[in-house]
């Protein structure tokens, strides 16, 4: 059985970094820049999607030899974790909308 992913601030930049380019897919080094989380953040935050059913990986098939740097584990998005992510990322994009409208309307009285 899946595990519930709870989604954090930092599982959400996460969760948005994949969706640039959902078919793509991503390694370690280039999430943690387009997320901006260190390895200590990230890597835990891809086990979570990964129990949870949302992200799927596989190791590059290279020679590290010849390729002169170890093979990269790769991760994406399931079909799954793709309409997961979008649906958590627009409710999360609600709620901010409803707590800066309540703002602006508060601040204007």
């Amino acid at each position: 059985m899946p595990t519930p992913v709870r989604v954090t601030t930092a599982v959400s930049t996460v969760l948005a970094a994949f969706l640039e380019d959902p078919e793509a897919d991503r390694y370690g080094l280039d999430l943690m820049r387009a997320s901006g989380h260190p390895s200590g953040t990230l890597y835990p935050i891809l086990l979570r999607l990964q129990k949870a059913g949302w992200v799927q990986t596989h190791w590059e098939e290279i020679d590290p030899a010849v390729a002169g740097r170890p093979a990269r584990r790769y991760y994406r998005l399931t079909p799954d974790g793709l309409i997961q992510a979008r649906t958590e990322l627009a409710a999360l994009q609600a709620q901010l909308s409803r707590a800066l409208g309540g703002q602006t309307k508060a601040q204007t009285a």
